[in-house]
């Protein structure tokens, strides 16, 4: 098959500045798991292969050509208040605390240390979208 195993068609990548921490950041705040990873000879990370949940994704190191990506994701959890509470634990800042939104979601926001925005969300009612 053309797609490795794990891999899906549209697959993230992010720069980030001090990528190690990042990962770490990932870790607490979204329980992500890194599943491989390997260094530039400076130690700073190279590549990171990253997979939160069932979407896996990439993390690099930034610099050079390559300037920190900012980017919004959408991520599903079980308990959205508890994610949101983790990610501002773990040094993210708040956009909102998570409440109840016209299409079913419970939903909260927060901006990464990275800059990047993750909207944090539980499917609380079958509509509008289901």
């Amino acid at each position: 098959m053309y797609i490795p195993e794990g891999f899906g068609t549209v697959f993230p990548y992010i720069f980030a500045s001090d990528a190690a921490a990042y990962l770490t950041f990932l870790e607490r705040a979204f329980g992500a798991e890194v599943v491989g990873r390997t260094e530039a000879p400076d130690g700073s990370v190279a590549n990171a292969r990253v997979r939160i949940g069932s979407t896996a994704f990439m993390v690099s190191e930034a610099g050079g050509r390559f300037k920190a990506s900012r980017a919004a994701f959408y991520i599903y959890v079980e308990d959205a208040d508890q994610t949101h509470r983790e990610a501002l634990a773990c040094g993210a800042d708040d956009i909102h605390a998570p409440r109840v939104m016209d299409y079913g979601d419970r939903q909260g926001g927060v901006t990464d240390p990275s800059g990047n925005i993750w909207w944090i969300s539980t499917r609380v009612a079958r509509e509008p979208y289901d």
